[in-house]
């Protein structure tokens, strides 16, 4: 398949609601060509079946743009496994030399370390040298999903989400931390095709994955279900995108759970998962956060003062409603950024051309010079590079690329759900600080200024939990996974309608 080009930031939904009638008609249209898609989708991959090609699904579901970035990384780590492959068969037909795994010296433990965090050409050939069947792998086909496409009806999870985000924050915070977390657990059932998804089971009949990959809870649900009422045999494998897993998943029916660290595992194994079906891989980002950028020459590309200390400010996003509290906050420090010149504030806006032109305004009014706003930034991997610390929200996937990039995190705001897991986490870790209010927001930029060192010993304790190679790891154990004999476990494969069960003692309190 072909990946598009993802951006590196996250657009904001429109709040310009279109006329009732427009609405439906648009939303009609939408959904028609959505099922017409996928019609075609289903055809040409079971056309793939049928000619032996392995068919490798990453489901996501467009609840924020995390779970889809992370399942485009994971996409784009499969393709490069098989290119990579597709060349050895090349030079193995052509007689000539196989294609190094290094450029050069094979003794340099240095290149190859950074190639494998970008996930490029030579990731790709020291995962095949690592032991993986490259004709399989030069055969495979992946193919990146939204579950939501298919279910009975086709609604906007970006406005979904958006209702938990407001007030009815911590109901969601209380059922993200404590529903099927304790001893009574999840574990799989076909449940959730009878209710909402049944066209997905289709599709799957159809299709016959060798492998589905998902990113969020609803994506591997469903799968389970799927395979379940087909009776197929491909692996299923979870991969949750933040730094703690919550009660949802389908625990006793998951033939692999990739995770972000082993505090994660810790969680899954009072759950009863076995342990040869955990794997701590990291949470997959794009390989542009992994890759080396030159900070004076990033900041004289992004016209960025090279002697100050560049905090950057994310404050574009897909749902606009949290980042109403975040954004208020980055307004009510302005006033007080005159008093911090040693500082460079970089406000990125988005594709919110009006947030954008309001504070540039204020930045005027207040007469600012240490501080830059930017509009919609396609070089984000590289912006991180050039700052010095980094402000946003504990996203799953923006903390994961902080992390990557080799940013110190000041995370903003009230967290609830697994935000909160993934502020603990950081924390905990020492790996990031944390600002509820703009006064403790504008004291924590006080504090860095004064003392830069404590942004160093983020950037030390941050290395327990960077793991850039984690898209890269996880298509290689998808490609293990259907390398084997198909699991015999009765258990695994078993059919539910609902499956509840008992856990031991949890490991984490919550």
């Amino acid at each position: 398949m072909k990946l598009p080009d993802l951006p590196e930031t996250a657009e904001p939904a429109s709040l310009d609601p279109a006329p009732a009638a427009d609405a439906l008609a648009v939303s009609q249209g939408a959904e028609l060509a959505v099922s017409s898609a996928l019609d075609n989708d289903e055809r040409r991959l079971a056309g793939a079946s049928d000619a032996g090609d392995p068919v490798i699904l990453v489901v996501h579901a467009s609840v924020g743009s995390g779970h889809r970035s992370a399942a485009y990384a994971i996409a784009e780590a499969v393709e490069g496994l098989r290119a990579k492959a597709r060349a050895e068969e090349g030079a193995d037909a052509a007689g000539g030399p196989k294609p190094s795994p290094t450029d050069g010296d094979a003794a340099a433990p240095a290149a190859t370390a950074n190639a494998a965090a970008q996930g490029g050409p030579d990731a790709a050939a020291t995962a095949l040298a690592a032991g993986l069947d490259p004709a399989l792998v030069a055969r495979a086909r992946v193919e990146v999903l939204d579950i939501l496409d298919f279910g009975r009806i086709v609604f906007d999870g970006d406005a979904t989400a958006s209702m938990f985000t407001g007030w009815t924050r911590p109901f969601y915070d209380i059922t993200w931390r404590y529903v099927l977390t304790g001893r009574l657990l999840w574990g799989g059932g076909t449940i959730w095709a009878h209710l909402m998804y049944p066209r997905f089971v289709e599709f799957v009949r159809q299709v016959r994955p060798a492998a589905i990959v998902a990113t969020h809870i609803t994506a591997a649900n469903v799968a389970v279900s799927a395979r379940m009422l087909t009776g197929q045999a491909f692996p299923i494998l979870c991969v949750p995108t933040d730094y703690e897993a919550e009660g949802l998943w389908p625990h006793l029916h998951t033939d692999l759970f990739c995770v972000a660290n082993e505090a994660m595992a810790e969680t899954l194994r009072p759950r009863r998962v076995p342990e040869d079906r955990i794997l701590i891989t990291g949470i997959p980002a794009s390989p542009a956060f992994s890759r080396s950028y030159e900070k004076s020459a990033a900041r004289e590309r992004l016209g960025l003062p090279a002697d100050k200390l560049v905090v950057l400010a994310l404050a574009g996003a897909k749902l606009p409603r949290p980042y109403v509290h975040f954004r208020e906050a980055l307004d009510e420090i302005l006033p007080f950024m005159h008093t911090l010149p040693a500082m460079q504030l970089v406000i990125v806006a988005g594709a919110d051309e009006e947030y954008e032109r309001r504070v540039r305004r204020e930045v005027a009014d207040y007469g600012l010079d240490n501080v830059t706003v930017l509009g919609y930034v396609d070089t984000m991997a590289e912006l991180m590079e050039a700052s010095d610390v980094v402000i946003c929200k504990p996203g799953g996937l923006t903390v994961t690329e902080c992390l990557c990039a080799r940013a110190p995190m000041i995370l903003l705001g009230r967290a609830y759900g697994q935000e909160k897991a993934n502020v603990r986490m950081l924390t905990g870790a020492g790996a990031a600080m944390a600002a509820t209010t703009p006064r403790e927001l504008l004291d924590t930029l006080r504090h860095i200024c004064e003392q830069p060192a404590s942004a160093d010993a983020m950037l030390i304790n941050a290395s327990l939990l960077r793991r850039p190679r984690a898209a890269m790891d996880i298509a290689r154990a998808t490609f293990r996974l259907i390398a084997k004999e198909p699991v015999r476990d009765g258990k695994l494969r078993a059919r539910h309608f609902m499956h509840f069960y008992w856990g031991r003692k949890p490991a984490h309190t919550r």
